[in-house]
């Protein structure tokens, strides 16, 4: 049963691979795009942006449409926006079109980041949810690790003149950001055809009142018909007697209160410099003296890092829990970043190599993977109602979509004005408030049933303790 919800989960995670790769292809691009166009500072960030407000607009219409449509079909829409994003990239004709089309691909990842970890989430038992949904993080950074791969090999493979036709000539060679960007259209193409043999959420289905066809899943993924129709009921009563409209199911106390929690926590993130390490690695490794493919192959081990380490939060977390491992994690985040800011001020004057950089971004990524990484999707997939889980989840994610906008836009003015050392120190600060609201705010939801929880957030009466 459990290799079912396995095969189930990494269809389901190519849409994090694609979040991953879509996000972090562009740190490869950066200095060419600008040179070829000739991008002042703010157009740069505009450059970074625009995905990301794609990906506002994405996940604003994410949760109705998967709440609606379904969460398969809510899917297959996202592979086609990466499909035609990638395919686009490759052969724009102008900054404007490079733009329209990195928003669509923003669009996707919108879509993908709200709809994949739920979907994971719904059809997959209490005791294996946080692994499973942690798959969706681990495909993140198999995606972030395969742009920063493709970026440098093509880099050095844009040397040689093996292509008589002027378009991949172009596109390979004189204008290789073309080929990173547009590489993305094989696995946007491998989600499409892979979500044909994927059902549709199981609890959506319910939801929908098609508890038949509910029933035939619940029974190939527990196997154990008795465990899989008590799911059913526990299912269908928290998910009938409350007529009103999902808009007012938000504003009830227990499920606004978590929603202002998800709003905070994803937010938060974003400023905890995760995200201007993935975006601007190698324009910060080349502040400190790096040539340019020295910064990408340091950021290809930033990637294997963060790979590894997710790896390990993926087994770990249903044992050791949510909530230790960001106490644990943010903590090393706090250090590591405080470090980094010490070295980008005192570095270059006291002979400090750039090894002691990397070594410190290195420790700051596997902090942050192992903590709020691997934990932001679980507990966002998981704090909600059926009913609602889609629609809260789309708030919750135009939240972490604007702070990431924020910051991949802010940080090349924050890197040219407060310095990086000053940056650095900005992110560290950040990291204290994330803290805060994880020890008081958040319960601990490990082995938790998704009715369990929604009964914690609802003050149930009958709902069984979920313990700070």
């Amino acid at each position: 049963m459990y290799y079912y919800t396995i095969f189930l989960s990494v269809v389901a995670a190519i849409g994090g691979f694609l979040f991953g790769y879509d996000t972090a292809v562009i740190s490869g691009t950066i200095s060419q795009v600008s040179a070829q166009f000739g991008l002042d500072s703010i157009q740069t960030g505009w450059y970074v942006g625009c995905a990301l407000v794609g990906s506002i607009i994405g996940v604003s219409f994410a949760g109705i449409l998967s709440d609606h449509l379904g969460r398969k079909n809510s899917m297959f829409s996202s592979a086609v926006l990466f499909t035609v994003s990638a395919a686009g990239c490759a052969i724009a004709t102008s900054f404007n079109g490079l733009v329209i089309y990195r928003m669509i691909g923003g669009m996707g990842i919108g879509v993908a980041s709200i709809v994949s970890p739920v979907y994971i989430s719904e059809i997959s038992a209490a005791k294996h949810r946080g692994s499973m949904v942690s798959l969706y993080q681990l495909a993140i950074t198999v995606g972030f690790l395969a742009a920063y791969l493709v970026n440098y090999l093509l880099l050095d493979f844009s040397d040689s003149r093996i292509f008589s036709s002027p378009l991949l000539n172009k596109i390979f060679n004189t204008e290789v950001w073309r080929a990173m960007l547009g590489m993305e259209t094989f696995p946007a193409f491998l989600f499409i055809i892979m979500i044909f043999f994927v059902p549709e959420s199981p609890r959506w289905l319910i939801l929908k009142n098609r508890i038949e066809k509910s029933r035939s899943i619940i029974y190939r993924i527990h196997k154990d018909r008795k465990d899989a129709d008590n799911e059913i009921n526990t299912i269908r009563e928290s998910t009938t007697g409350d007529t009103k409209s999902e808009w007012a199911l938000l504003l009830k106390p227990g499920i606004f209160k978590a929603v202002i929690i998800g709003v905070a926590i994803a937010m938060l993130g974003q400023f905890m410099g995760v995200n201007a390490v993935l975006y601007y690695g190698p324009t910060i490794f080349e502040e400190s003296g790096l040539s340019k493919g020295d910064s990408l192959f340091y950021q290809v081990m930033v990637g294997l890092v963060n790979m590894g380490t997710t790896v390990i939060a993926l087994l770990i977390i249903d044992k050791v829990g949510r909530k230790k491992l960001v106490y644990w994690g943010v903590s090393g985040m706090i250090i590591s970043l405080i470090l980094i800011g010490f070295y980008f001020l005192i570095g270059k004057e006291s002979g400090l190599s750039s090894m002691f950089l990397l070594i410190f971004f290195l420790f700051y990524i596997f902090c942050c993977a192992i903590s709020i990484c691997a934990v932001i999707f679980v507990l966002l997939s998981e704090m909600y109602p059926t009913r609602v889980r889609g629609l809260a989840m789309s708030v919750a994610g135009i939240s972490l979509w604007i702070g990431t906008y924020l910051i991949g836009q802010l940080t090349p003015w924050l890197l040219e004005n407060l310095t990086p050392a000053g940056t650095f120190f900005l992110f560290a600060a950040m990291c204290l408030p994330y803290l805060w609201i994880m020890w008081k705010q958040v319960p601990e939801t490990t082995g938790k049933s998704l009715e369990e929880i929604e009964k914690y957030w609802l003050g149930s009466e009958n709902a069984k303790p979920v313990s700070f």
